[in-house]
């Protein structure tokens, strides 16, 4: 594999990051620069330590993490997606608020949308990229791209959020839900 591709799986892979990102931005509506950061770094550091983990445990459980991966990435991408979008329909002083500030959500997010990436890490141990010297630049690259994506897509976010003012929640909770459709329906298309 080289640089070549790995900069085009980091893209490819900082796609779900990207679209959570917006939806999280569309729902902050303001620059909480402590949030942004945390979320991108989070966003990041998972997507660029599951590869690690994935090639770690390549040779055990490689066919059990392919098998069931997009089912729990849609699991946790449907669930918070229907909670958003039941918040949405809930009266201003009955809102409990979706808050993708609060660090249980974005770590929750974190974990849903970097499964991908440790597929990606099993498909690397198969290349025989299973060493430290040859795992740097792919999970430094996978980092950096998710981290730029994150911080761009909280940003695109927050603009958009301002200049409208329907259900953000509802708009965001599809999102989480397409998303996890999205996952789904390319592994089952795959498999067939």
């Amino acid at each position: 594999m080289n640089i070549l591709d790995i900069w085009i799986l980091a893209i490819g892979l900082a796609m779900d990051c990207l679209a959570v990102s917006v939806a999280s931005g569309i729902i902050l509506k303001r620059v909480e620069w402590r949030t942004i950061l945390f979320m991108s770094l989070t966003f990041a550091i998972f997507q660029a330590a599951m590869p690690i983990i994935g090639c770690t445990i390549a040779g055990n459980f490689s066919h059990f993490i392919e098998d069931i991966d997009h089912w729990i990435a849609f699991a946790i991408l449907a669930f918070l997606g229907i909670n958003m979008i039941r918040e949405s329909f809930r009266d201003e002083e009955n809102k409990r608020n979706y808050d993708p500030s609060k660090p249980k959500v974005i770590f929750t997010l974190a974990i849903a949308t970097s499964i991908d990436a440790l597929a990606v890490g099993v498909s690397f141990a198969c290349l025989g990229m299973n060493s430290v010297e040859k795992l740097t630049p792919a999970i430094s690259i996978i980092g950096f791209v998710t981290f730029i994506f994150s911080f761009g897509g909280l940003f695109f976010g927050i603009f958009f959020g301002k200049k409208r003012n329907w259900h953000m929640e509802l708009w965001g909770g599809l999102i989480l839900i397409g998303i996890g459709l999205k996952i789904l329906m390319e592994h089952i298309l795959e498999n067939k």
